[in-house]
């Protein structure tokens, strides 16, 4: 009986290690102690949404015995404490939970090659929006060889002029092999020196497991920063993200105008975001707009939804009513009717010298 008891107080111990360090626990890690333990004051056993890992442990109550210890958690995100990162718009706030994850890995899927602009864009509007909040802290971009060659390098001065973000404060690694980039990645992820890590592949490849997601989101959630993994034409695999976002371009708008949209123009850059995976399991697809002036997020909604500009082009009257009267139908041409027979009066006729001249009589000598 000994070494059974002490057997499951090891087994037991062991998958409370592992499960920290996989930081995905199971619902409940029960005690092996024997004896039901005591109700815990405040303690809900069931019910938790999910985003957040919540321990609780009993310990010795006053006037009764010590009960054993027990460990209640959320599936989910292991974190101590609620942190995402809004990205100011509300409909995609509350469908991801609360935003997208700060301490964890998220992946942001392009499906096709064609893709990979509009993945890059809407990561460097994230990096956008995290650097507000961590000024002085630069971002690292890790690839190989194959991803840069195939999609390319940010333009380092759109980078400051639509994105808010100076040259300087992007790095990038770029790697001969995958297995390279998967160990810069986790050296960056430890690290509190960077404000986010972005890593980019291309397609499925075998090195990306779930394993070695598991590692990176490990490290994100230790260091308490962002990590996103950019999949360029690739297959949605099981990975240990939280959140998958699969996007792709969207066309762009016209350009608003106090009078309207004008016609012929290109407006703002356009994402589409699907929710591929979330910690709430909620669908949803959203049409944003990237604001290069304000650098934030906007959602575009559909034509019949836009309000009108309620503002007044040219303003009232300061007397109160506008004292022009209501303007009818202006015709450049008056309307055509049968024309009436023209008859010749005195006027029309023409004066003596006018006349022709063989008209007139000659004389002769």
């Amino acid at each position: 009986m000994a070494i059974s008891a002490v057997a499951r107080e090891t087994v037991f111990a062991l998958r409370r290690q592992i499960a920290k360090i996989e930081g995905t626990l199971p619902e409940r890690l029960e005690a092996p102690a024997s004896g039901a333990p005591k109700a815990i004051p405040g303690t809900v056993r069931s019910g938790f949404p999910s985003g957040l890992a919540e321990k609780q442990i009993a310990g010795d109550a006053a006037g009764s015995d010590a009960t054993p210890e027990i460990t209640i958690v959320r599936r989910g995100l292991a974190v101590a404490s609620p942190a995402f990162l809004h990205t100011g718009i509300e409909r995609l706030d509350t469908a991801l939970g609360g935003g997208v994850p700060k301490a964890a890995l998220s992946e942001i899927h392009g499906l096709e090659t064609r893709d990979a602009g509009a993945v890059a864009g809407f990561a460097l509007s994230l990096a956008s929006l995290i650097l507000k909040q961590k000024q002085g802290l630069p971002v690292l971009w890790i690839g190989t060889a194959e991803i840069f060659r195939e999609a390319g390098f940010p333009y380092a001065r759109g980078l400051n002029a639509f994105f808010g973000i100076e040259p300087e404060q992007l790095l990038f690694s770029e790697a001969p092999k995958l297995v390279d980039a998967l160990w810069i990645a986790e050296e960056a992820a430890r690290m509190t020196a960077f404000a986010a890590v972005l890593l980019e592949i291309r397609g499925s490849p075998r090195l990306l497991d779930l394993t070695a997601t598991r590692r990176l989101h490990a490290r994100a959630q230790s260091a308490g920063r962002p990590v996103f993994l950019l999949r360029q034409a690739g297959q949605a695999e099981p990975t240990a993200a939280p959140v998958r976002l699969i996007v792709s371009a969207a066309p762009a708008a016209s350009r608003e105008t106090l009078a309207g949209a004008l016609a012929g123009s290109i407006g703002r850059p356009g994402f589409t975001v699907d929710i591929g995976k979330s910690r709430t399991a909620l669908p949803g697809q959203f049409t944003l707009e990237w604001n290069p002036d304000e650098h934030a997020f906007a959602e575009r909604r559909p034509e019949e939804e836009r309000a009108t500009n309620s503002v007044a082009v040219v303003p009232l009257s300061l007397r109160g009513a506008d004292p022009a009267p209501a303007s009818g139908a202006v015709l450049a041409f008056p309307a055509l009717a049968s024309p009436a027979p023209i008859l010749p009066t005195a006027c029309d006729q023409p004066s003596r010298q006018q006349r022709p001249a063989h008209r007139s009589p000659r004389r002769a000598g």
